[in-house]
């Protein structure tokens, strides 16, 4: 199956927030030493937004849908940009950008299994429970508007006592 791709470039995908009952998250080190970031990926022709979700969460990470509870999902597309580098003008349809729905879900057990071994090219090589807002300092540079954009609005739609304090770093642009 093929990646969806709109007619202006931008690669539909699903964001994955993974949240503990403390207001945690899951952050996962990408493979190879490339950073940190929340489980993430393209959609597929035929793939609703929730198949491409859970697709997704158990290649990633090894969790399905008996393992977490639905809280919110992001109400229309975010955008962002490749930076020119990070554009592969080799491949049709080219691909400038991405289009994420992002949901945010909570972990059914305080000790989750993850798994990262059920494809041939795992994206994650560890992982740690984060503060709410520590992914956006951690994602590489031109993730973090979107990241930022999407614990917004998927906290102040979800989470029981309202979004987390912003950490001191968070004034000073990280």
């Amino acid at each position: 199956m093929h990646d969806l791709i709109d007619d202006d470039g931008f690669r539909a995908n699903v964001g994955i927030v993974l949240a503990q009952e403390d207001g945690r998250v899951f952050l996962g080190r990408r493979a190879g030493g490339k950073g940190w970031q929340f489980p993430q990926g393209g959609m597929r022709v035929g793939e609703s937004l929730e198949q491409a979700m859970y697709r997704e969460l158990n290649e990633e990470i090894g969790l399905g849908p008996d393992d977490v509870e639905v809280l919110a999902v992001t109400r229309r597309w975010m955008r962002y940009r490749l930076p020119a580098k990070f554009v592969r003008r080799d491949q049709t349809p080219l691909c400038i950008g991405q289009k994420q729905r992002w949901y945010l879900l909570r972990s059914r057990e305080s000790e989750p299994r993850f798994r990262f071994d059920l494809t041939g090219e795992p994206e994650f090589s560890g992982w740690r429970w984060a503060d709410y807002w520590e992914p956006v300092r951690e994602v590489i540079h031109f993730k973090r508007p979107i990241y930022s954009r999407a614990l917004h609005e998927l906290g102040r739609a979800a989470l029981p006592n309202g979004l987390p304090a912003y950490p001191d770093w968070w004034e000073t642009g990280g």
